[in-house]
């Protein structure tokens, strides 16, 4: 007679001829490592975001002297430290990030004390900062920039100058897509070749696995059409030839001999990318950041009547008050202006 395997099955009744034990460890080899669940929960986290955070906490530890897991008192006296030094958003920035940790490490977040959210109000009260808003791109600036552009690309096919033709063809692309698009830096960044679908004369289909607004990270799927003028899908698939690139990040560092990097443009660097490109064509540009070119576009997008609702939905705005922190507020008082935000910003593609 057969002696039963410790489950109580035989091999046979177990369905396999093989000890219990030698499937367990093939069902084990099958179950998620810690390794595994560590990606998935660090893909949950927009990596700027994370950055930040963690830039947060190595500054309340190393450079206040702060001790983790922390108490509301000592946050406290963290934010009346800083009062003086930080805006408010920059303190609530690290708040965020000090309240992730706490409930990451399944401690109880003394950031949400009422003792905390007090000393922030009155630094409110006392230290109010006005918000700092990106300059936006005016549509005549992005038409002097993408005719220089052209200019540099036909002077670099006629000397057959690969670099040069290359970024000229990039930065075209990065401007008008970016505009066009109202897209952030870091949304430019994260585009994929394999994510995009481009018709000329038709239009442009764009999908992002992930952007800030997209909070179940189901990704977000963006259209733009081909347009007569400035047309970001000509740019688009110009860039494509020229690059020869068929998968991987659209966007790339490029070196002086013109050859691309297999890795996307940092986000953090596309300030400086942005301020070289206009500055090549004449543009004064030392107040444009990574939102200029939503903010542009946002503006543009009033000047020749879009409704809120539309540009919201366009751009992909959850509410009001974030789109409405984009618009110049000039738009509102409209011809009566002395120099009407539509100025510079009538040409419609």
């Amino acid at each position: 007679m057969r002696r039963p395997c410790r489950s109580g099955f035989s091999r046979e009744e177990a369905g396999t001829g093989e000890p219990i034990s030698f499937i367990v460890s093939l069902s084990l080899a099958n179950l998620p490592t810690m390794t595994d669940i560590e990606r998935y929960v660090r893909a949950a986290t927009r990596d700027n975001t994370r950055r930040s955070y963690q830039a947060a906490i190595e500054h309340f530890e190393a450079h206040w002297g702060g001790f983790l897991p922390a108490t509301a008192d000592s946050i406290a006296r963290y934010l009346a430290d800083h009062a003086e030094q930080h805006a408010v958003s920059t303190l609530r920035q690290r708040l965020a990030a000090l309240s992730q940790w706490h409930i990451s490490q399944g401690f109880p977040d003394p950031t949400k004390a009422p003792l905390v959210r007090q000393v922030l109000r009155g630094i409110r009260t006392l230290h109010p900062t006005p918000p700092r808003q990106a300059a936006p791109l005016l549509l005549q600036h992005l038409q002097a920039a993408v005719e220089r552009f052209e200019a540099e690309a036909t002077q670099a096919r006629a000397c057959h100058d690969l670099p040069a033709l290359r970024r000229a063809r990039r930065d075209s692309a990065l401007l008008l897509l970016g505009f066009w698009r109202g897209f952030r830096g870091d949304e430019l960044a994260r585009l994929r070749v394999e994510h995009i679908q481009a018709e000329a004369g038709v239009g442009i289909t764009l999908f992002l696995p992930r952007s800030k607004g997209d909070r179940e990270a189901l990704g977000v799927q963006h259209r733009t059409p081909a347009l007569k003028t400035l047309c970001p899908v000509n740019a688009y698939l110009q860039w494509l030839e020229v690059a020869g690139i068929a998968h991987g990040p659209v966007f790339r560092k490029l070196d002086r001999w013109g050859n691309l990097s297999d890795r996307p443009l940092n986000s953090n660097s596309l300030v400086g990318l942005l301020r070289r490109m206009l500055e090549r064509a004449g543009v004064p540009a030392a107040l444009y950041t990574g939102h200029s070119l939503r903010r542009g576009f946002a503006t543009w997008a009033t000047a020749n009547g879009w409704e809120l609702k539309a540009l919201m939905s366009y751009v992909g705005w959850k509410d009001a008050k974030s789109a409405l922190r984009y618009i110049d507020a000039a738009q509102r008082f409209g011809e009566l202006a002395v120099l009407p935000a539509s100025q510079g910003q009538a040409l419609i593609p």
